[in-house]
């Protein structure tokens, strides 16, 4: 069995219309459940219309449940974007291979530059991201863990999908996570936005944390792109996801991120959705973190520095564990091509100091490092670059 089986199970629009459905009955019935734990009828209540006048008690909920399992603790990392070539043609992305763009691939010594200077602002976790193309494979990624591993405690990989061959290879590498996102899980909206390329192939992608489970990788990290199609069914659609994972590949930790479109090179400058069912707005983003939390104690929920400064700052105790802070969104921002072009834009500027003295300020505990090499079976000594 694989998810992309059960997936096929479900119609897309039948979900939206079953979540538009809910009543405030169906919410409060949820609400109440949530100490003894949701299943994903409860869970489509909590994202539906009916549940906004209940956001407050819900966020109150959240912001409890992730203190009794995390304590006051916020995870900072950071991206180290390693290539901008890509193959594939995406509506939403400023690497789409139709954009007339410098392409970049990092060699060994601007990999060493980016590590150094993300060392000297303090990172220990450090997630790789490249655009989907072959020119940068599994050869490569090796040769970028075995630089890294001795400078961070925690490597994650965003990158392509690949065959559990390389992922079972890359974690005795050292690869500590893998995030996929799935972007959307209409396939007609799956269709419309990914035009050509590798990414094409929607069962491919569904079955990826399928063949991460069984590669071992001890971390696997979901998300859809709110803004491609109706939110409220993509979100519960991530749920399912996250239900099956957690009972097939039980052994693995599972992370859920939420990003919403961004303005990129070759779109529009405001890119979130228009459409009333795909509008994405901090409020909804609020509900859906919340949402997430009543269905699932153990998951790692992930805050994005795509959303403003203001924002982060008020909701970063509904729910979240985890934070990105001073990225760059392009191959070398940090030291050897910080005017390379970006993937898309983010919105809050401020440095890893900065947010970490404001945690700190509101009784939080900013942890640079939670995971040691050892964990992934390396025995290596961590360097100061």
């Amino acid at each position: 069995m694989s998810f992309s089986k059960i997936w096929g199970r479900h119609d897309f629009s039948a979900t939206e219309r079953a979540i538009a459905g809910k009543t405030s009955v169906d919410v409060r019935r949820a609400i109440d459940r949530a100490p003894g734990g949701i299943d994903l009828d409860d869970f489509a209540a909590l994202l539906s219309p009916a549940a906004a006048p209940f956001l407050e008690e819900m966020a109150q909920m959240s912001r409890r449940f992730t203190i009794e399992r995390f304590g006051r603790t916020m995870q900072l990392y950071a991206p180290l974007y390693l290539s901008n070539a890509c193959a594939n043609v995406c509506t939403y992305c400023g690497f789409s291979a139709r954009n007339r763009i410098p392409r970049k691939v990092l060699n060994e010594a601007e990999i060493d530059a980016e590590a150094a200077a993300l060392r000297e602002l303090g990172f220990d976790h450090v997630l790789l991201v490249t655009g989907e193309t072959s020119r940068v494979g599994r050869d490569y990624f090796v040769r970028a863990l075995r630089l890294l591993r001795p400078h961070f405690s925690s490597l994650s990989l965003e990158v392509q999908p690949l065959s559990e061959e390389d992922y079972a290879a890359l974690a005795g590498e050292g690869l500590s996570g893998v995030l996929v996102y799935q972007e959307t899980y209409d396939a007609a909206a799956y269709q419309r936005h990914h035009l050509s390329g590798p990414k094409a192939d929607i069962v491919y992608r569904l079955d990826t944390p399928d063949r991460l489970g069984r590669a071992g990788l001890k971390k696997i990290g979901l998300g859809a792109l709110f803004g491609l199609s109706d939110w409220r069914a993509d979100a519960w659609f991530t749920g399912l996801h996250l239900r099956y994972l957690e009972k097939a590949h039980w052994r693995t930790r599972y992370s859920i991120s939420f990003p919403r479109l961004r303005p990129h090179e070759g779109g529009p400058k405001s890119a979130l959705g228009t459409t009333r069912s795909t509008l994405f707005a901090e409020r909804e983003l609020v509900q859906t973190v919340c949402a997430f939390r009543l269905l699932s104690r153990e998951a790692e929920l992930s805050l994005s520095t795509r959303e403003s400064a203001a924002f982060r700052d008020r909701a970063f105790h509904f729910g979240f564990t985890s934070m990105s802070a001073g990225s760059r969104t392009n191959p070398g921002g940090y030291a050897s091509a910080p005017e390379s072009l970006e993937q898309f834009e983010i919105d809050d500027g401020r440095s890893p100091a900065e947010i970490a003295d404001f945690l700190r300020g509101r009784g939080y505990e900013p942890v640079w490092k939670d995971w040691d090499p050892t964990y992934d079976g390396q025995c290596v000594t961590i360097n100061a670059l």
